[in-house]
């Protein structure tokens, strides 16, 4: 081999900086178009189930394709069968939340590509993540003994979604619930025990409940909420004390603020002290209204949140935090980490006990680095800029019942709550379910449907940071030409 020979050098199997930026850059192009533009989009797809499969290769391929090649087929695969969760058009379930200074802090967050189990894993995600749960408490005005800088045994966490940390909840009140009562009676053990374990929640609960009871291993009563569709004390007075009759344990209730089918409020001010009065653990669940209590006049809700043992609610729904990040706040987190602690050789630090170990305190085992984006979100906003975002949509709900209640055709079902509309036509539920067909069916706005003690209503839910006041028009406009379809094929 000659001394003067070159090496030969293999190609680089990685993407390098330069073809990175070009592909990021055409990206977020992309992004801000396809927002910007979003409202002229069909926001419900019309694709058939299986639609994607002959539009790709039947295997992935054998060598790299360029960058070019793939943001080709984003709207070619993809978008057909995208729903626009961001259109002004959207008007299903509840907000996802969107925001410009959410997507670069996710950016970030996969740059960075931390898992931060422990301190050590990353010391910023986890530190910055105390520091903006309490940022948050204090923007509700949540009780002092929820957050990290009281000095006292609460703090907060960011897990994945309200159904985690309504799970997480039900585990810390179990194991609560579990050393109690082996206290009291030292020759019992958990099968005997855990049988005897009941907690409740409103029929009006988000159906997340229920499954934290199953996964949890528990019974779960569902109580009868009163003609407007909350939960009061008394009721659930009643309820625990005919269980403890019956040798029950009650250890677990969820309260909920701002229900998925009508956004009504559980009495959290009688609720809470029924449960401190009989050991009972109160969770309280606003994943949707939770990010209006950023604004004073909504705060009349969290009455007797001093009564609570955990509070979820949840900012990748209304303010501006992209999924996931949903906050939850603990009195006395040691319930959970003492549910939770496993801790292996290899997960152990020197810091142990100086700062959270976020692991414990969740039921995954890894998490990313999702502080950031309550970080981006509430520095580039501000307050004021979040706060109007919610009365803005607030508003839009007021002008859609209105637009409603001028059609004697139509009915408002239950209060206006926030940024959700409850309405039907008047009449039975079946020309009703021809309704939301039509509408759904046009393609131009997207709905969808509850039902409470057989009464079918649709609901229509402001959703996108886009929406404008002629938005509103125009989706009552198609609501209001979807029922003269359905009338006109009735007669």
């Amino acid at each position: 081999m000659s001394t003067n020979s070159k090496p030969k050098i293999t190609p680089s199997i990685d993407m390098e900086a330069p073809e990175f930026k070009d592909f990021a850059k055409e990206m977020v192009d992309y992004i801000a178009n396809y927002l910007e533009n979003i409202r002229d989009r069909r926001v419900l797809p019309s694709v058939e189930p299986g639609y994607l499969r002959p539009l790709i290769p039947s295997e992935a391929p054998q060598r790299p394709e360029s960058w070019e090649d793939v943001m080709a087929d984003i709207e070619r695969v993809i978008m057909p069968g995208v729903t626009h969760w961001h259109s002004p058009k959207f008007h299903a379930y509840f907000p996802t939340a969107n925001s410009y200074p959410a997507i670069v802090a996710d950016m970030l967050c996969g740059a960075i590509a931390c898992i931060g189990f422990s301190w050590i894993a990353s010391p910023a995600c986890t530190e910055l993540e105390v520091v903006m749960l309490d940022w948050l408490g204090k923007m509700i005005g949540l009780p002092e003994e929820f957050l990290a800088c009281s000095g006292g045994k609460g703090g907060g966490v960011i897990q994945g979604t309200a159904s985690e940390a309504t799970l997480v909840a039900l585990l810390g009140a179990k194991a609560k619930k579990l050393q109690q009562v082996k206290a009291e009676h030292p020759d019992w053990d958990d099968s005997v025990i855990i049988p005897k374990l009941v907690g409740y929640c409103s029929k009006q609960a988000h159906s997340s409940v229920e499954r934290a009871g199953l996964l949890g291993g528990v019974k779960l009563r569902s109580i009868e909420a009163d003609n407007d569709n909350r939960l009061k004390g008394e009721v659930l007075e009643a309820a625990i004390k005919k269980d403890l009759a019956d040798g029950l344990i009650p250890f677990y209730a969820v309260v909920t603020l701002g229900t998925t089918s009508t956004c009504a409020f559980d009495y959290l001010d009688e609720c809470g002290p029924v449960g401190n009065k009989y050991d009972v653990w109160i969770h309280v669940d606003a994943a949707y209204a939770g990010s209006a209590f950023i604004c004073p006049e909504y705060r009349h809700f969290m009455k007797g949140m001093e009564t609570a043992d955990s509070f979820n609610f949840n900012p990748h729904k209304w303010m501006l935090v992209n999924f996931d990040c949903s906050a939850m706040w603990l009195k006395d987190p040691s319930w959970v980490i003492n549910a939770f602690n496993v801790d292996p050789l290899y997960l152990k630090h020197d810091q142990q006990g100086s700062a959270p170990d976020y692991r414990h305190w969740q039921i995954p085992l890894g998490r990313r680095f999702r502080a950031l984006k309550l970080w981006f979100v509430l520095r580039l906003y501000g307050i004021e800029n979040l706060q109007a975002h919610i009365r803005r949509h607030c508003g839009f709900a007021t002008q859609f019942g209105e637009l409603c209640a001028s059609d004697s055709r139509f009915e408002i079902y239950g209060d206006i709550n926030m940024g959700l509309v409850c309405f039907r036509l008047k009449g039975s539920n079946d020309l009703n379910e021809a309704l939301l067909k039509k509408i759904n069916g046009r393609g131009n706005i997207h709905l969808v449907p509850s039902k409470i003690k057989e009464t079918y209503f649709l609901r229509m839910a402001v959703c996108s940071r886009f929406t404008v006041s002629e938005d509103m028009e125009f989706s009552w406009n198609e609501v209001k030409a979807s029922a003269n379809e359905v009338f006109a094929e009735k007669n």
